[in-house]
């Protein structure tokens, strides 16, 4: 499977952009992805572990960590956001 990954706010001064995956397995959830990117690099493994507030939206459309992300999504994250 292929698609890309978009970061928002913070997430985008410490990770860049985006991202294009290739070769993904076909069944992927959100949280499965997450997990996957925590795993390439330091910067990944802090903005992304398991417990920090991150938000995801799969084509646009906020997402679950249990969302299944299709092929050729475009999947962003970002932390999430408060007014006053």
């Amino acid at each position: 499977m292929n698609l890309t990954v978009r970061y928002f706010a913070s997430l985008r001064e410490t990770l860049g952009e985006q991202q294009h995956l290739t070769d993904l397995p076909s069944s992927l959830t959100v949280s499965a992805l997450r997990e996957h990117l925590a795993g390439t690099t330091p910067a990944h493994a802090e903005a992304l572990r398991a417990g920090r507030a991150v938000r995801c939206a799969v084509n646009q459309v906020m997402a679950a960590d249990d969302a299944v992300v299709p092929e050729g999504a475009e999947v962003a994250f970002f932390p999430p956001v408060t007014g006053g």
